[in-house]
């Protein structure tokens, strides 16, 4: 399958919390954040945050899981956003504005404003979920005319996520997010599954349960935390497979998320 794409600056001329001293990969210039869009031929959309440990941004979590999309028809955002040696709110920013910057063009894109989902694995799970909890809150100043879209999601789709700051943490997300001696109240509020409310999109969450590096319990606790709110979820533990997997497609029992995904969407009368 041909995929034709079109990448653009996230931000306009003001980009909340930059600095043009923080260099990345061996770069010789800071990387703008970016948008990668898969242009599907259904209504709905799905804004992509890849995994990385906020870190890097891996491409099997975010080109494949579009094209994966794509073959469904779905359209999907691919996020470029910022990783160490930034930390919140910086992440949180792109990624609050990416589901901004998918409502601004849904007419260009043939999207309804009330069908875009944020998707993420690890610490880009972790980046979805964050969108998906603390979308309410003021996370910088408007700066141009995308900003005044609403920032909700409309669901979320979690692949093995990272979730909590305190006992399941991953010590690399939560060095590179929140540094090695974040306060208490940081950890508090990136650990997600205590802002879960009722008012939270609804959600598809996948996991294994030999993940020994982001512990299973991440998942466990969200979807807790979901259900305890009476909001829709469908969870799936796997018994075996190690962390980023991404589609999976060496190993045929785990990589069955992506079918179960597209028939959670059906139900919820996403496609």
């Amino acid at each position: 399958m041909k995929v034709n794409t079109v990448t653009e600056n996230l931000w306009g001329s003001v980009i909340p919390y930059w600095n043009d001293s923080y260099i990345e990969d061996g770069e010789t210039a800071p990387r703008k954040p970016t948008i990668t869009v898969y242009k599907g031929t259904s209504d709905c959309a799905v804004v992509i945050f890849p995994g990385g440990g906020y870190a890097m941004r891996a491409e099997h979590e975010g080109a494949a899981y579009a094209e994966r999309l794509l073959s469904i028809g779905i359209t999907s955002f691919v996020v470029d956003y910022r990783v160490a040696p930034y930390k919140h709110p910086a992440e949180l920013s792109d990624a609050v504005r990416a589901v901004r910057y998918a409502r601004y063009y849904a007419d260009k894109y043939g999207i309804d404003k009330n069908k875009i989902a944020v998707m993420g694995s690890s610490a880009g799970g972790h980046l979805a979920a964050s969108v998906s909890v603390h979308y309410g809150k003021d996370i910088y100043e408007k700066t141009d005319g995308i900003d005044n879209e609403d920032c909700k999601p409309n669901a979320t789709i979690l692949c093995y996520p990272v979730i909590d700051m305190f006992e399941y943490r991953h010590d690399g997300s939560r060095q590179n997010l929140i540094g090695e001696r974040a306060f208490k109240a940081d950890k508090e509020l990136m650990s997600l599954h205590r802002h879960v409310t009722r008012e939270t999109p609804p959600a598809f969450i996948w996991h294994t349960a030999e993940d020994c590096t982001v512990p299973v319990q991440n998942s466990l606790l969200y979807a807790g935390a979901l259900s305890e709110a009476q909001v829709p979820f469908e969870l799936h533990i796997y018994p075996f497979g190690h962390h980023g997997l991404g589609l999976a497609k060496e190993m045929p029992h785990v990589a069955q998320w992506a079918n179960s995904l597209e028939n959670w969407l059906k139900l919820i009368k996403f496609i």
